[in-house]
């Protein structure tokens, strides 16, 4: 068999991820924090892009009003400006002299200490010359009156400031330091003691007695090494550490079950005094170190509005505020392109900044576009919930509303993840509306969505009675008469993700109340 070389044509099709089409699928799924973030740093690549932004609008403003100006009012400020600027007449040095002595010249600034000597500080001079955006600086972008912001202080902060105050033997500041280094965010000791003292070769005597000055700090409850010793901090701070409570405190597992029986016989108190030392317990702070965090959150701002409108339905617009607007300048495209050699590299670069614009400006429509059809589709399906209620949120999953909008199941994912709508119920995430389909009781019936049930659920919890304080099996039996089918467990598991105890804490709880009212 003799072996040859050949050339063959076959022809087939294939989708080509090109990295503009990654990108525009990126810009579905981006925030609207974002999205701004991500076309700020095109702006600064691209020349040929343009941020429009409220100062730009005001601006345009601004130099329409001057150009519809009528002609006798600008001959007249003309004639006005001309009379008063006449003194000015020079050179653009001596003018230069004159605008520097009347925004700078001392006796200006302070009037009324004409005379005085003036010292200069030369630090801070030079300190403001070498700042960005100042006259003696080369920096054009300028400066952040943020930076100037005092920093909040970080628990670390916070701790080397009372260490350096509460102690003054150097020996006892080492040893606090290094215990300051075992804290966690929430304040606690992480570490164990025994190792401090061996890698420090201190006395544990010496050691206890620096860690309990510590644990003195404010705000109290740091430095504690367990849940216990950080709630009896706080309760000894307030002169509340008595034996009954420092028997609650011992038996805190027993309060996480609501075994009252159990805690009452081991504190020598009644129910009545048991709630008041729970109520206590709640106004203490589990964890002191989180207040010093400095993380910043970010307001949601939602990316769609829905009202009502006149003939019953409603008005879907999407928010002009997450929306970016980006101008192609193509002015500038032609007068820099047409002063340039052709055949030169940056006739290249400009060819493709503008592709790379045209691209980003088509993306952000299609985006927009996209998000529209997708909101407006989730408020069709969802017409009841705005209406009358989470009671009448409807099943819903992603391929219903992508067969209904004609795309794909993928598109609908990411332009719903985190986008929010604004509707006359409050702000949801567009996701909130996709919820598990709950089958109905009846035959034929419609189905519940996961949310309107786990809302059912916590309706009859908040109304049962402290002498009929509905199980598990009760809730099953109360939902199936509603026409909502569903099991135990899956009751058991919607309860415990909303944090609802069970029929026995809850009965505890709610017998102990209703004696103490009594009393």
């Amino acid at each position: 068999m003799a072996l040859s070389a050949g050339l063959q044509m076959r022809q087939n099709q294939s989708l080509v991820m090109t990295p503009q089409l990654m990108q525009s699928i990126r810009l579905l799924q981006f925030s609207h924090v974002e999205l701004t973030r991500f076309i700020e740093q095109e702006v600064e690549r691209n020349p040929l892009l343009e941020l429009v932004t409220e100062e730009t609008d005001r601006a345009e403003a601004a130099s329409d009003s001057l150009h519809e100006q009528p002609a006798e009012q600008a001959s007249a400020g003309a004639v006005a400006a001309t009379g008063e600027e006449a003194t000015w007449e020079g050179s653009a040095e001596s003018q230069a002299e004159r605008m520097s002595e009347i925004d700078s010249r001392y006796e200006n600034v302070f009037p009324d200490d004409h005379g005085v000597e003036r010292v200069d500080a030369p630090e801070f001079i030079d300190n403001w010359k070498s700042m960005p955006g100042s006259d003696g600086g080369h920096a054009s972008e300028g400066y952040d009156l943020d930076d100037f912001a005092a920093r909040a202080p970080t628990l670390r902060d916070h701790v080397t400031e009372q260490i350096a105050f509460t102690f003054a033997d150097p020996a006892e500041r080492l040893i606090a330091t290094e215990l300051a280094d075992l804290l966690d965010a929430a304040g606690y000791m992480v570490g164990d003691l025994t190792e401090t003292v061996e890698r420090l070769g201190a006395d544990p005597v010496q050691v206890e007695a620096v860690l309990a000055r510590l644990q003195e700090s404010e705000p109290a409850g740091l430095f504690a090494r367990s849940l216990a010793e950080c709630l009896g901090l706080q309760l000894a701070r307030k002169n509340r550490l008595d034996p009954a409570m420092a028997a609650l405190l011992d038996n805190l597992e027993l309060l996480a079950r609501r075994d009252f029986a159990s805690l009452t016989r081991l504190c020598g108190v009644d129910e009545e005094d048991l709630l008041d030392m729970m109520a206590e317990i709640r106004a203490l702070d589990p964890k002191p170190g989180t207040r010093f965090e400095t993380g910043s959150s970010e307001m949601v701002v939602p990316d769609v509005s829905v009202r009502p409108s006149s003939d019953g339905g409603w008005n879907v617009e999407l928010n002009p505020d997450t929306l970016p607007r980006v101008l192609v300048n193509q002015t500038y495209f032609a007068t820099v392109s047409g002063k340039m050699p052709k055949n030169v590299a940056g006739q290249d670069f400009l060819s493709e900044c503008l592709q790379t614009a045209n691209w980003l400006a088509r993306s952000l429509d299609q985006r927009a576009r996209t998000i529209m059809k997708v909101a407006s589709e989730i408020v069709r399906q969802q017409d009841a919930f705005l209406l009358h209620g989470v009671d009448h949120l409807r099943p819903l999953n992603l391929k219903a509303v992508a067969e209904a909008i004609g795309m794909h199941e993928s598109t609908v994912s990411r332009v719903t993840s985190n986008k929010y709508m604004i509707t006359p119920r409050g702000v949801f995430e567009l996701k909130y509306f996709f919820t598990v389909s709950i089958a109905s009781a009846e035959a034929g019936g419609d189905a519940h969505s996961a949310e309107s049930v786990r809302h059912r659920i916590r309706v009859l919890v908040d109304q049962e009675e402290p002498g009929a304080v509905l199980s598990d099996d009760d809730l099953v039996g109360l939902l199936k008469q509603s026409g909502i089918e569903i099991a135990r467990r899956t009751v058991a598991k919607y309860r415990e993700a909303m944090a609802i105890p069970s029929s026995v804490q809850r009965r505890r709880e709610k017998r102990a109340r209703a004696r103490a009212a009594a009393l």
